[in-house]
């Protein structure tokens, strides 16, 4: 694919970077979620070609300690709320959108908001953020419970998926002590009326 549609680097240079940055799991699942985002985005009608480059570098940051990612959000000058600071596990995908935008010359908006948004989730997210949303929680890899059943939950409605997996994800931050969040409290709250068919 040719990466440089959206950002400063050819694939393979891109890839060199990505395993730079990151582990050989968290590689993995790069590749894992870039492949899971073109079936969704094939199926759903976002673009393939854009939802491969945002699940590529989705986790751009994640490689990186905490303490980098939260001094990365504050030098764009974003005053993280009181629950985002609460949860470390929501930084590296804010990081990553800054990375992606000042590092990898990413302009492209929605690219930039799939990236920023695909931990959380948020309300009214476009079919990309979706799809690298639902891609990151069901790539081949994902064993956590239920992961099988949201991922067939999902290649047969991508809102179906959406808000089985938000709904898990808020238990599991529930169960854990952890703080929602306004923003997928926001996707939540847009998906609450969603019935599960299955």
């Amino acid at each position: 694919m040719d990466t440089k549609k959206f950002c400063s680097l050819p694939e393979e240079e891109l890839k060199a970077v990505l395993r730079g940055r990151m582990n050989e799991h968290r590689f993995e699942h790069s590749l894992n979620v870039a492949e899971r985002a073109v079936f969704l985005a094939e199926k759903y009608g976002a673009d393939p070609e854009k939802a491969y480059f945002a699940g590529l570098i989705h986790d751009i940051c994640k490689g990186i300690p905490s303490e980098e990612q939260l001094a990365m959000i504050k030098a764009e000058g974003i005053e993280p709320d009181e629950d985002t600071l609460k949860s470390p596990a929501l930084w590296h995908s804010i990081a990553g959108a800054i990375y992606a935008e000042h590092e990898l010359c990413v302009s492209d908006e929605d690219v930039l908001n799939a990236v920023r948004y695909h931990t959380s989730g948020r309300g009214n997210m476009s079919i990309l953020e979706k799809v690298i949303y639902m891609a990151d929680l069901t790539s081949a890899e994902r064993n956590y419970p239920d992961a099988e059943y949201t991922r067939n939950l999902t290649d047969k409605s991508l809102d179906e998926g959406i808000a089985y997996g938000v709904r898990w994800i808020a238990g599991d931050l529930e169960r854990r002590g952890l703080p929602k969040g306004k923003d997928t409290e926001a996707l939540l709250k847009e998906y609450e009326n969603v019935k599960i068919t299955e």
